[in-house]
């Protein structure tokens, strides 16, 4: 693995860096910041949103003196693949392709050969961090922000074993029903919308049955995010959460919109939230 630049941060390291993956045939990266003392650690991953890569949570988020009072290991990775050969869309959109893989593993040509992000982040990410720092792969948690925090809701709700907790910053929570998730997923899934269930969070949570021994989920929503109505929808999550009794706490923060401004104002209870979580284990 090569490391690519390295900081210290909170009295803990902070690091960037880049492997071939097996998963996305293709190079990726990821910051990963290890809090000071001797692990292993608890470990969050956090999915960015559209348009982003690993930098976006790294330099904005404000997460690490949080991360380093609780004493947990934070990797934020790329948001899709990268690189020669990768596909893009067509027409250079910001909500498909590059930026843009909704953390899924795509079955249609030309994203089937490298969008392979669900592969990546549940089965080859944690493995391949806890060669190289003391992450606990039994305490694992997710979160992310917008196209990501669909990604940590679906991937959670579909990995119970290996996530052990949830959060989520203005997620897609239904892609299958608003435009984002429709276009991204006709394209990487295919026309039929039968396939377009498994990477749903509000599909997969009102199929899941009785969750009321789930870990809580924790979920804030900008008030005055643009995005709201039409492309996020918590409202539609929450009614599918009450219908399996998921413990859920959505909490709709007035006057915040949908930028890393929000996450900054909340990313430490969302890490005090995980740290509670995966205490249990």
């Amino acid at each position: 693995m090569e490391e690519i630049a390295r900081h210290k941060c909170f009295d803990g390291d902070l690091s960037i860096r880049r492997h071939t993956s097996t998963a996305t045939q293709c190079p990726m990266e990821f910051s990963i910041f290890v809090p000071p003392g001797k692990g292993p650690f608890p470990t969050l991953i956090f999915l960015s949103g559209l348009t982003c890569t690993w930098e976006n949570f790294t330099t904005k988020a404000g997460a690490y003196g949080a991360a380093a009072k609780a004493g947990i290991i934070i990797i934020a990775p790329d948001t899709s693949p990268r690189g020669d050969g990768v596909a893009d869309d067509p027409e250079g959109a910001y909500d498909l392709g590059l930026g843009a893989s909704f953390y899924l593993n795509a079955t249609e040509p030309p994203y089937a050969a490298h969008y392979r992000m669900e592969d990546y982040i549940a089965r080859e990410l944690p493995t391949v961090a806890a060669q190289y720092f003391p992450v606990d792969l039994n305490r694992l948690a997710l979160s992310g922000h917008s196209m990501g925090g669909h990604g940590a809701l679906t991937l959670g709700l579909k990995y119970p074993d290996l996530f052990k907790s949830i959060t989520a910053f203005a997620p897609i929570t239904a892609p299958s029903q608003v435009p984002w998730g429709q276009k991204a997923f006709a394209a990487y899934l295919g026309s039929d919308q039968a396939n377009w269930q498994a990477h749903d969070a509000t599909a997969l949570m009102t199929a899941a049955g009785d969750r009321t021994k789930a870990a809580p989920i924790l979920i804030d929503q900008g008030g005055g995010d643009a995005f709201l109505d039409q492309q996020l929808k918590p409202d539609l999550f929450a009614a599918a959460c009450q219908k399996t009794g998921q413990p859920l706490t959505l909490r709709l923060q007035e006057g915040y919109d949908h930028s890393y401004y929000f996450i900054t104002s909340f990313i430490a209870d969302h890490i005090d939230w995980h740290r509670k979580n995966l205490s249990q284990f």
